[in-house]
Order: C-alpha cells, then structure tokens, then sequence
C-alpha cells in the first residue's frame, strides 16, 4: 500500500473533544472518523487492526472447539419476551416496528439468539456439550458515550455461548475459555490484563469475570488486595467493615441543629468522626417509584449494584416531595415507617452505638443511637462500596487498593436463566427432560484495539504489537526526486511485496519530519529509511517504532533483518 493513496487525513494538533490519548491518537491518525455520538466510521489502518484481532480471536475459539454462526442484528421483540428481558431492559435498547407493524429490536446481545439457535437441535444429550459464536456488530443506545473506541454505541463483538449437561461440564469448559481468553490478550499484545470477579448485570448467572486492562483512563473502578490474589469489579466486591463497641453505651438524645444538613456538618458540629455517624440515602425504584431509605455507616457509599441485586430491579435517586413525610438531610432509623418505605440497614452499621444520625423532624438529629435499641432488630446486608484501605474479603488483611481499569472481556454462568425461560430441553440418558446449562464469553473488539493503544503509545503516535499492527513495516523514502534513493525504495518495496511483508510505502515528496510524524502516527512496529546520505555508505535505516532497535543494514540485507525482527516479535506474543 503506498500511503498517498490512503483515506484519512493524519495532522498534528489535539482534538478538543478527544478526552483519552487512545481517542485522540486514533483521530490525529486517521484512523476513525465521528459519524454521530458514539458511532464512528472506520478508515483502512483501523479496519487492519480489527480484521487482525478477530483472527486471532478466531484461531483460539477455533482451538477449543468453537463453531462460528452469525446471528441477526435485528430480532423480533418476540424472541426477547419470551426471556423477560423485552421488559426488563430499559432504554439502552433500541426498539422499533417494521412496515408490517411487528415489534422489533436491534440486538445489544445475543443470548437469545443463540438459545433460538439451537434449541430444536440439542434435544438430545448425545448432542452436548457444544460453543457456538459470532463476530457480530451491535448497537447498544448507551447514555454516555466517551473516550472514542471505550464506550460507544455501535459496536462490534466476539460473543460465544457453551451448552452443558451439567454444572461440573460447564465448570470444566469455563476454564477453557479462561484459558483461551488469557492466549487472546496476550497474542493482541496486552499480556497485563487482569480478571477480577464481578457482577453479573442483566446477563444473569452465578458466576462471572471480567478481563480488565489497568489504567487511570478507565471506567471501571477495581478493589485489588495487594496481599494475596483477590481481584474484583468494585459492583462485585464484599465490603467488609469490623466494628468494636468500646466505652459506654451513651443515651439518645435529640440535638437542635440549624441549617445543618449533610453527614459531614453534622459530624464537625458535633466534633466526631464519620465513622460514628449514620446517614441515610435515598432511591425510588424505576417501575414503582416506591422509596427505598438505606442507612448506612457515614463514611462509605452505597454500591448501587449491590442495590439493585438485592431487589430486583433498577433504581434510581429519589426525589424527596414534601408528600413523602421524609426531610432532606434529617432522615434517620429512630421512627422511620418501615411499612410505609422500604428500609434497608447496611452491614457497616452492625455493632455499633453512640451514633449520630437524623432525628425526622427538621433542624434535629440525635446522637447516641445504638440501632439495636433505639431501632430493634434489624437485617444487616452488605450494600456498601469498598473503599481504599479496606478488609479484603480473601485474606483478611487491610491491603485493599482501587484501581481504575478497561474492560475488554467477559465471561459467564449464565445457568439456566435463558434455556428455562425459552423452553429449550432435551431428553436425558434415562429419557428424562432437562434444561441446558449456559455459559457465556465476550470481548468487544473495537474496545480491544482502542485498549491496546491506551496502554502502548508515546506522545507521538501509538506503538502497535507486531500481531495486530495495521502493517508491519512502514518504507520511508526521504529524496523521491533522487533516482538512487527511489530506485532502492521501490526495490525494496517490491521485494517486502513478492516477500508477504505486510508494507505501507511512503514516497511523497515532503519534509522528513513530516514523513515521520505520519509515521508515528500509523505506529507501524518497523521502520525502513531510504536517504541518499545512508545511501552513499551502502545502508538503509532499521528502526523500531519502540526504539528499541535502531541499525544501519546493507540495501541487501534489508529484508532478511527485517523479516527477523517480524518473527521474533511474533513468536513472543504467542
């Protein structure tokens, strides 16, 4: 490919709209172009890069005995009824109705599909178990797109679906797949992806992990034990608080407290820590509106997920009315209607006293509340964030630290969620029916590239691994008007061709720094420099894009050293 004749503009300054390097890169790159918020248009270098990944994705599900389909992007609302989740999802996706008046929706997941798939074929044990996948585009009507590639709304996915007998078989291949997925990051050049245990969200099931690529750009927030070899999604991750009750249990008394109204005035005019205090938070639930109070030690934070998981549905923050009978920033347990809301007690409040906490009247708190005794007997259920510093869940140890993170790849139990609730069967060894047991593994290619880049780049451009790199070598002609220099470039244009080298030639007639910036900019892992100067030694440049290696190699030697440096590189991401 010579490169005067690429799609995509490459420029020098910043896009003001790019929050993240990956995002930035990819645009000064020409590498992508905004169609709309949250899509994007792919030019040629990008396309090279996904075409890559998916290959490689290909190769490993292909290993452990994968079989590629293809489901629709367009599914009848139908299909989605008939697991609940036509209704159960809210706007995130994208419903429609044909000409014919049918209810329809665009797929931002494929569980259903594939259950539709198969579920007249595997009537029968003999058939399991089996793992269908797809490479397929999506379309997900996210509320927040941000950081270009990370989080949009169109976008493409690998996911697979396993069919089992039985927990123990899906257990065995889950494994697998864990495996599988490890050799995927690796090959792409991310080896530094983690999995941390997480919450299984609309998928379902019992079990899940995520594949998380660490950094500061990212939107998923990490509880990492540096003790021991805990890792989890913070939505999944137990907080764990150890209270002591020391001294004496003081009495309850009502305080007159003037325009105070958050957990942290309360707490400096009382001239006590956080710790002693209990506040309250608030949430309707989405389908009713009912109210949700959840009281919870001062100094932690309601985990939402969590939340949610307990109940069973989505919530949201409340709006307090004056019909309510609640007053902002004085709610507290003592009193609290517990028939007329519902009321929930986090675990960091269990043994515990001498609290402060709002009285339900306004301009009071109390302080001295001891929940077994001024409350009575309550359930104590973990719905907390954990926090920096934090007991790990695994060890025991204060050694929790949160790290920010991309996920990149998921896998699930899903159980039977899907094959019950769509009434797909088979007849057992004793001609017994039973339902299927699911597991499901996703990774979201575009998110991948964009990931990779996040990790490996400079400030001029990203430092692509040789497997997915868009070409392997980048042919730099400095003097096109000289003859000598031209003819050697082409030569060895020619040459890389007839050689499978995958080149992309560049004899424009611009300055050199400009030639290297577009350079740096593609990320091409081997660089080859053409000049006359070089030339009057008899030697071309070799360098990489990581710097790694810089020689001055023979004309005729050029092709060999390069293919060398190609082959090693490949040969380590494997």
């Amino acid at each position: 490919m010579k490169i005067d004749k690429l799609c995509g503009e490459r420029f020098k300054e910043r896009p003001s709209d790019c929050v993240i390097d990956s995002h930035a890169l990819m645009v000064r790159g020409g590498y992508m172009k905004n169609v709309a918020n949250g899509i994007y248009s792919s030019y040629m270098p990008l396309r090279r890069i996904t075409r890559k990944i998916e290959n490689i994705i290909r190769e490993e599900m292909d290993k452990i005995d994968g079989q590629e389909v293809q489901f629709p992007v367009v599914m009848p609302a139908s299909l989605w009824s008939e697991s609940g989740r036509y209704e159960s999802i809210g706007s995130e996706m994208a419903r429609f109705t044909d000409r014919n008046g049918s209810p329809m929706v665009l797929g931002m997941t494929h569980e259903e599909a594939a259950v539709q798939l198969v579920r007249e074929y595997a009537n029968s044990y003999t058939k399991y178990p089996f793992m269908i996948y797809q490479i397929q585009t999506k379309f997900r009507d996210e509320g927040r797109p941000r950081a270009g590639l990370i989080r949009v709304r169109e976008f493409t996915m690998k996911d697979a679906y396993s069919f089992h007998t039985s927990q123990e078989d899906l257990e065995r291949y889950y494994d697998i797949c864990y495996d599988a997925y490890n050799r995927i990051f690796a090959r792409c050049g991310v080896p530094e992806v983690i999995t941390v245990k997480s919450d299984s969200g609309m998928m379902g099931g019992s079990v899940s992990h995520e594949y998380m690529l660490l950094t500061p750009i990212g939107e998923d927030s990490i509880a990492i034990c540096k003790e021991c070899d805990y890792r989890a999604n913070m939505e999944a991750a137990e907080s764990i608080i150890e209270n002591s009750i020391s001294g004496e249990t003081q009495p309850l008394q009502e305080v007159y407290t003037p325009g105070i109204h958050t957990i942290e005035d309360i707490c400096s005019f009382l001239n006590t820590p956080l710790e002693e205090s209990c506040k309250a938070v608030v949430y309707q639930k989405n389908m009713t509106d009912e109210i949700v109070v959840i009281f919870i030690r001062g100094d932690l934070d309601v985990n939402e997920t969590k939340l949610t998981n307990h109940l069973g549905e989505a919530v949201h923050p409340a709006a307090i009315t004056e019909e309510s009978g609640l007053f902002p920033g004085f709610i507290g347990p003592v009193g609290m209607d517990r028939e007329k809301f519902t009321v929930l007690f986090d675990s960091s409040l269990k043994n515990t006293h001498n609290l402060s906490c709002g009285a339900n009247k306004p301009e009071y708190h109390y302080k001295g509340l001891c929940i077994s005794r001024d409350v009575g007997d309550v359930e104590y259920i973990d719905l907390a964030k954990i926090k920096e510093g934090g007991i790990c869940p695994k060890c025991g140890r204060h050694s929790i630290s949160i790290s920010r993170g991309i996920e990149v790849g998921n896998i699930f139990q899903l159980g039977t969620k899907y094959t019950k609730s769509m009434s797909m069967q088979y007849l057992d060894s004793e001609g017994n029916l039973q339902y299927p047991i699911m597991g499901c593994y996703g990774i979201g290619v575009g998110r991948l590239a964009a990931s990779v880049c996040e990790a490996h780049h400079d400030d001029y451009g990203p430092i692509w691994p040789m497997a997915i790199a868009p070409w392997q070598v980048e042919l730099c002609c400095l003097r096109s008007d000289d003859a000598e220099c031209k003819a050697t470039a082409d030569r060895l244009y020619d040459e890389f061709n007839a050689e499978n080298v995958e080149v992309l030639y560049d004899d424009r007639n611009i300055r050199p720094g400009a030639m290297f910036s577009d350079a740096d900019l593609i990320g091409c892992p081997v660089r080859v420099v053409v000049s006359p100067r070089n030339l009057k030694e008899g030697v071309c440049e070799v360098v990489t894009r990581d710097k790694e290696i810089s020689e001055k190699i023979t004309s005729d030697g050029v092709i060999e050293f390069v293919q060398k440096i190609i082959a090693d590189r490949l040969k380590a991401n494997k």
